[in-house]
Formats: C-alpha cells, sequence, structure tokens
C-alpha cells in the first residue's frame, strides 16, 4: 500500500515538510520509494527544521537501512544469510539519516549520511520527520569516527518538542542522555568496540550538520 512520507507531518500539523513523496512496502525485506530518499529530499526545510529519514522506529530491533545501491530503497540488511536483527534492547529512540548529508572521514566523518537517533514514541519506517538537533554523540566504531546526531520531534504531540538543548533535555528529562548514551555503548556486545567519547552540544552537533550539507555532492 503507497503512503505518502508528507502526510504524517500534514496530519500532525506541519506543513510544507518536504515534497511529497510515496513509499511503499515491496516486500517482508524492502520499502520502495517514488524519489530518491538521500538526494530527492532536503536536509533542512524552509522554517529551519531538519529532516530525518525513519529506518529503524523506536523500540524494534531489526535493522533497516538506505540502499547504498538504490537510495529510493530502504533494505533490511542481511548478514551471513540471515536478516540482521540487533541482539540487545529495543532501539532507544527512532534510528535514520539526514538526506542530502555527507561527511567524510577528514572532517570526522565516515563518508555516508548522517546518523541520527529522534527521541520519542515510534514512527513509521519509511516516513520522514521534522525534527530539531539538539546534541550528538561522539563516537568511536571499531576504532573509526562514526558520530550520531540527538534530535526531537517538532509535533505538537511529543513531550520532546520544546527541548531545545541536550541541557534542557537533561534538566527536564534527567536519565535519558545516559540511557543513549549506554545503548549505544553496549548494543554490539562486549567486543563491539563502541566508545562514547562525549557529548555534542547542539552548537555542535548543528556545525557538523552543516558541514555534512556542504560536502554533499548530490
Amino acid at each position: 500500500m503507497k503512503k505518502s512520507i508528507v502526510l504524517a507531518g500534514l496530519l500532525m500539523g506541519v506543513s510544507s515538510v518536504v515534497a511529497a513523496t510515496n513509499f511503499e512496502q515491496i516486500d517482508t525485506y524492502t520499502i520502495k520509494a517514488s524519489q530518491d530518499y538521500l538526494s530527492g529530499i532536503p536536509a533542512k526545510n524552509a522554517n529551519g527544521t531538519v529532516n530525518a529519514i525513519i529506518e529503524i522506529p523506536t523500540g524494534t530491533n531489526e535493522k533497516w537501512e538506505v540502499s547504498k545501491r538504490d537510495s529510493s530503497v530502504i533494505n533490511w540488511e542481511f548478514k551471513n544469510g540471515q536478516p540482521r536483527i540487533v541482539h540487545y534492547m529495543g532501539y532507544p529512540g527512532n534510528y535514520g539519516a539526514i538526506p542530502s548529508t555527507a561527511l567524510p572521514k577528514e572532517l570526522g566523518g565516515d563518508g555516508d549520511p548522517l546518523d541520527v537517533i529522534v527521541l520519542g514514541s515510534a514512527m513509521e519506517r519509511g516516513s520522514v520527520a521534522p525534527v530539531r538537533v539538539i546534541g550528538g554523540l561522539k563516537m568511536l566504531d571499531g576504532g573509526e569516527q562514526d558520530d550520531k546526531l540527538i534530535a526531537v520531534p517538532v509535533v505538537e504531540q511529543s513531550p520532546f518538542k520544546d527541548i531545545d538543548s541536550v541541557e534542557d533535555l537533561q534538566k527536564q528529562y534527567p536519565g535519558v542522555v545516559e540511557i543513549v548514551k549506554i545503548w549505544f555503548a553496549n548494543y554490539k556486545g562486549p567486543k563491539g568496540e563502541m566508545e562514547i567519547q562525549g557529548v555534542m552540544s547542539g552548537q555542535e552537533a548543528n556545525k557538523v550538520l552543516e558541514q555534512a550539507i556542504s560536502q554533499f555532492k548530490g
């Protein structure tokens, strides 16, 4: 069944989120959009919000990702011939990527679109959510830089909608930042080689975002 990426935002009172794009679940392992997720959608909207492609909804363990071969597709990843499942507690937020971004290794990235975790209730896989970037995690994955931005939804239904910074989050919702840090440090297991180096402020995270937007080749 086809669905509009923009529909959820309109229903929740967020207008002019992204250009209307339809997507549908082709089979158990594949979601297909009518346009490219990464180059067909802007990183930021006219109202200053940031777009987040939702690959993995809050609380789930299936490892989905925008395909590197066809970025109009989100695939359930396979590893050793089996669909990949994270053997840990479900993701502590909606995990995904920011379109129209790429941060090369020389600037502290991995060359891929920026990763983002959007706090709050589960959002539909394949949808694109308008969010506010409030900070991030400085991380190493197997010795390579693999930072994650932290964002909050801007819709009225979200308890995090008025959070503007990591400091605000820590004051109003104590423990949330620690939960996210602990999850990413441990979700690959004791031999996962994940290292949390620190927490980025909103200013630092948005600087990373602007660099990644400027480096995107499209």
